[in-house]
């Protein structure tokens, strides 16, 4: 088959750009991402009320640990008025007065007559009136707490923390259904539009890098999806609603925060900017390196005969090293918003602190107002430290939604919806013309110039030449895998151009060079995608071919499982594709080098199984050993993309031209 024209190299996209095209890719999921966001946002503003209510319980416990000052003034006016009329003598000769309490009244009286008592202390004064009967003195200023305030207070917090938390919950649990829901969604795109592709596309773009698309970039963009949408809308509402509530607690101490942490700002902007193109790069490394992992490990028995070990080792530590830079320096940048933010927050927490006691102290605000605004401000630098790693995981997002969407994007085959023209498979008698091909894997350069043939019901038309002469293209072509650039190709005069590419896949059974088998039972490989095959039909095929004895050395025998990874020989690979072949009852039969896999004795035990096979049936063989196609009806010699000779083995030989040629020279030491 064509190799295809020279890859090209990927670039990245605009991540803009990339995000816009996701956001509209998930039009059918939003309004699950609506709720979501809704309830994130109500979920934030809970958090944002909360402090306030916190602020509000602080001062109500500080409150009632201080002591009463409404009464305090009174009663020391009150004292030292009655102090002034009191008969100290009197009172240390009274007998009934203690000795005790005589020492403590001296202490009480020489203090207050040292200090004024309109500047001492309130903690020193209430000790002092402790001292002083009566207990009803004690009793109306010593602290007391309104525990039922405290109690609503409290129970509304419990309820916003508690409706906040259940919010998020639903907010990540739907999340959670879309990007998943999404994610297969775009599994299921993908393989519907690998269906749709054509062979041009998969002889232009390696393997591994189309399974890494599928895998790994649909993975990233579910993973980022779940973690970044609803936690960007949280945390801006958060950071917004942090601002605003501030500025109308304290102008001040909102100005302190905000500017404590501006500069975290400027930073992820800077960082953000240099990190973009590393996603990127570390996504079309990653799909570079599953490339080459997989074409090594498809050709390991070819890469070991040639020992070929260390040059593909080199090539895989070239990319990896490739993958480790790109990925090494996305996750490096990406890594720094933690510590920064982190750093940004414990300024933010120094200067509110200090700012916040100078408030304090001057009587501005209370001391509830500072333990607010220790909320605040991490509930300030955290939606920075969250928008960070969002943007992080919006970046590889966007950069596996490139690669996933450009794949999506890719030129499909024609839409043959149209068509109208339909050969039925019982209809079908095998008669073919090919008139005046010309067909090239590129515009500028045609392989096939102007092929001719006919061929009739029944026949057997064998294609033979040399390497690139055109032969599997012809195949291609009438298999109708690619459009012909000029000329046209009928079945029964049914022209391929108006029949739909399922139906002429109907009329053909086809067995290739290159088998292919599947993880599953051997019964299940031979049937594939047959229904109503019965085991002895399967036997049956088994028996034609010559697979009947490895059959039964197989322990489950038809229930035994194989694939393509199994120890199986080629042979035996080759056998079961035959097999298959033999199961689908098509009235046309191409055969690509069907027995190019066997050894000489097997060969003609499947060429007699072949010939049974091509009975009333037009086949069309591609060979390269010329001895199995002597019995052929009509052989086509092909070279440079032209029929060159054609005629009967008898005839062609007689010719002693390009044929004989082909033919003696396998025979030559």
């Amino acid at each position: 088959m064509h190799p295809g024209p020279r890859r090209n190299n990927e670039k990245p996209k605009n991540f803009g750009i990339s995000m816009k095209r996701l956001f509209k890719e998930l039009s059918h999921f939003r309004k699950f991402i609506y709720i979501a966001f809704i309830f994130a946002i109500v979920s934030s503003i809970l958090s944002i009320i909360s402090p306030n209510y916190l602020s509000k319980l602080t001062d109500e416990i500080t409150t009632g640990l201080t002591p009463d000052k409404t009464y305090i003034e009174t009663i020391s006016n009150d004292i030292t008025d009655n102090i002034k009329n009191i008969n100290v003598t009197d009172i240390m000769l009274d007998t009934s007065i203690s000795n005790e309490d005589k020492i403590k009244f001296t202490q009480v009286m020489a203090s207050m007559s040292t200090t004024n008592s309109e500047n001492m202390d309130i903690n020193e004064l209430v000790n002092n009136l402790k001292e002083i009967p009566p207990d009803s003195i004690k009793n109306l200023i010593e602290p007391k707490m309104k525990m039922d305030n405290i109690k609503k207070i409290t129970l509304i917090l419990i309820i916003l923390y508690l409706i906040s938390a259940l919010l998020s919950f639903f907010e990540s649990l739907l999340m959670a259904y879309v990007s998943n829901e999404f994610g297969n969604e775009l599994r299921k795109r993908i393989v519907l539009k690998i269906n749709k592709l054509p062979l041009k596309y998969f002889d232009s773009h390696e393997i591994g890098d189309t399974l890494s698309r599928i895998t790994n970039d649909v993975d990233t963009i579910t993973q980022s999806m779940n973690q970044s949408f609803s936690t960007l809308v949280s945390s801006i509402t958060l950071l917004v609603g942090t601002i605003i509530m501030m500025i109308i607690t304290n102008g001040t101490m909102a100005l302190t925060a905000v500017v404590s942490s501006i500069i975290g700002f400027v930073l992820m902007i800077l960082i953000l900017s240099k990190s973009q193109r590393y996603f990127n790069e570390r996504q079309i490394e990653l799909g570079k390196l599953n490339s080459h992992i997989e074409e090594t490990y498809s050709g390991l028995l070819v890469v070991k005969t040639y020992n070929g070990k260390n040059i593909c080792d080199k090539e895989f530590d070239r990319l990896n090293e490739s993958v480790y830079k790109a990925n090494f320096m996305s996750q490096f940048l990406s890594s720094l918003m933690q510590p920064l933010m982190g750093f940004i927050g414990n300024f933010g927490y120094v200067c509110v602190c200090v700012v916040g006691a100078v408030l304090t102290m001057n009587g501005t605000i209370t001391f509830g107002v500072i333990v607010a605004f220790m909320t605040y401000i991490r509930m300030f630098t955290s939606p920075l430290s969250q928008i960070a790693q969002a943007f992080t995981s919006l970046q590889s997002a966007g950069a596996a939604s490139d690669r996933v969407f450009e794949f999506i994007d890719e030129k499909e085959m024609e839409d043959e919806s149209k068509l109208t023209d339909s050969l039925p498979i019982k209809e079908a008698k095998g008669y073919f013309e090919f008139k005046n091909i010309k067909f090239g894997y590129n515009d500028d350069k045609i392989i096939i110039k102007n092929f001719n043939a006919k061929a009739k019901p029944g026949e057997k038309i064998a294609i033979v030449g040399p390497t690139g002469a055109g032969k599997t293209t012809m195949v291609n072509l009438l298999m109708k895998f690619y459009n012909i650039n000029d000329g046209d190709i009928t079945i029964d005069n049914h022209s391929i151009k108006n029949l739909k590419r399922e139906n002429i896949h109907k009329l053909f059974t086809m067995v290739l060079q290159d088998t292919w088998l599947f993880n599953g039972t051997l019964r299940e490989n031979i049937v594939f995608n047959r229904e109503g095959v019965s085991d002895e039909q399967v036997m049956k095929a088994c028996d034609a071919v010559g697979l009947t004895h490895f059959v039964n050395t197989l322990q489950d025998g038809l229930d035994t499982i194989i694939s393509d990874n199994s120890e199986v020989s080629a042979g035996q690979k080759q056998l079961i594709t035959i097999a298959r072949g033999m199961i689908e009852d098509a009235p046309f039969l191409i055969l690509d080098e069907a027995t190019s896999n066997v050894d000489t004795r097997t060969e003609e035990q499947v060429q007699k199984a072949m010939d049974k096979l091509m009975e009333n049936r037009t086949s069309f063989i591609i060979a390269h050993r010329l001895s199995t196609i002597k019995n052929a009806d009509l052989i086509l010699v092909m070279n440079e993309g032209n029929i060159i000779e054609q005629g009967t083995h008898e005839e062609l030989l007689k010719k002693n031209g390009f044929y004989a040629k082909l033919y003696n020279s396998q025979f030559e030491l």
